[in-house]
């Protein structure tokens, strides 16, 4: 399979899958404060530092004279780091919602110190990007290619030029393993992971854990259903792919499944749906995609969402299928699906 075409399978699954924008702009695409602020302090130590070394998921060894500190990033990576201390200068992805608030993918980022080179997936100003004398960019990786997430495809060679990248790989594996490399990039950028708060942030990631394994081994019958709304299709996800669903899969979590025949079509990510026929399977829970580039369950006017027994019920929560990798922010996907099934009434 080629890189452009893997790139666009990717795209599809994860925004269509997860949820997104739909198939034709999918389409279109692919053509205490101090804590938390990675403030002087860290930026003037690492500057300091000696040479940098950093293995990345695809493989590729990027090799600095100094720990980078002109760090771009995709949105959710720099919110990630954020929550480690760490301040990136640029972002590209979705950082802002129309009124200027940050996006549901910058976390805690605050938006007003970083330059947003590209508010929407799939855009990144070359020149603003070049301006900025980047050491470094920062994404993720959806395929097993290691294509670049949300770095244009047509300007992608002379963005590469400008500087090195690293890509932390979210395909077919389980969350805790990007969550640990997404912590030793931030221990590399002079992070202080030994800090009291950030451990604390992991064995809180681990207790929700075990509520939520708990949760699903008490109601095994309670079926969870993800889900992503678009203006004429409805895309129930599947397991295989995604880091957190196929995490809560692996903690016991009873999850409907699409058709194979659906997975086969869309290379493995999510089957696509007519409201006409939202009501093809039955769930207890519904996971719905939360990026502001979807619809959210409240603004949904279709009769027959309104009629799923687990709308009436009132079982429907928000996921992030496109997780801010730090243990801060993965913490509350655990207790809020543990919570949903343990209050669950059995409705399918």
């Amino acid at each position: 399979m080629s890189n452009a075409r893997a790139t666009h399978l990717t795209r599809r699954g994860i925004l269509a899958a997860g949820g997104a924008l739909g198939l034709g702009a999918v389409l279109a695409a692919c053509g205490d404060d101090d804590a938390k602020s990675g403030g002087s302090d860290q930026e003037t130590a690492a500057a300091k530092s000696g040479p940098w070394t950093f293995k990345d998921d695809r493989g590729t060894t990027v090799k600095l004279d100094k720990v980078p500190t002109n760090i771009v990033a995709f949105t959710g990576v720099a919110a990630a780091l954020f929550d480690y201390g760490i301040q990136v200068k640029g972002v590209f992805g979705p950082t802002t919602t129309a009124d200027g608030k940050p996006d549901v993918q910058a976390g805690d980022l605050d938006v007003s110190k970083v330059t947003v080179l590209g508010n929407e997936w799939g855009k990144l100003n070359i020149e603003k990007y070049a301006a900025l004398g980047p050491d470094v960019l920062i994404t993720t990786t959806f395929d097993d290619a290691g294509t670049l997430w949300s770095v244009p495809v047509e300007s992608a060679d002379k963005i590469a030029k400008l500087a090195p990248s690293v890509a932390v790989s979210v395909f077919d594996r389980q969350i805790t393993e990007p969550l640990q490399r997404m912590w030793e990039l931030a221990e590399s950028l002079g992070a202080d992971m030994k800090s009291t708060e950030i451990a604390e942030s992991k064995k809180k990631f681990e207790t929700a854990a075990a509520r939520l394994r708990a949760a699903a081994k008490a109601k095994p019958e309670i079926k969870v259903m993800a889900g992503s709304a678009a203006e004429s299709i409805f895309y129930v996800s599947g397991t295989n792919f995604s880091i957190d669903l196929e995490y809560f899969k692996s903690l016991g979590v009873n999850f409907v499944e699409p058709s194979e025949k659906a997975k086969a079509e869309s290379a493995g990510w999510y089957e696509a749906l007519s409201w006409e026929n939202v009501d093809k399977y039955d769930a207890d829970i519904i996971l719905m995609d939360d990026r502001s580039s979807t619809i959210q369950p409240a603004d949904i006017t279709e009769a027959t969402w309104k009629k799923l027994p687990a709308v009436k019920a009132g079982q429907v929560i928000p996921r992030s299928p496109e997780p801010i990798l730090s243990y801060d922010k993965c913490t509350p996907l655990l207790d809020n699906l543990a919570e949903a099934i343990e209050n669950a009434k059995k409705v399918s």
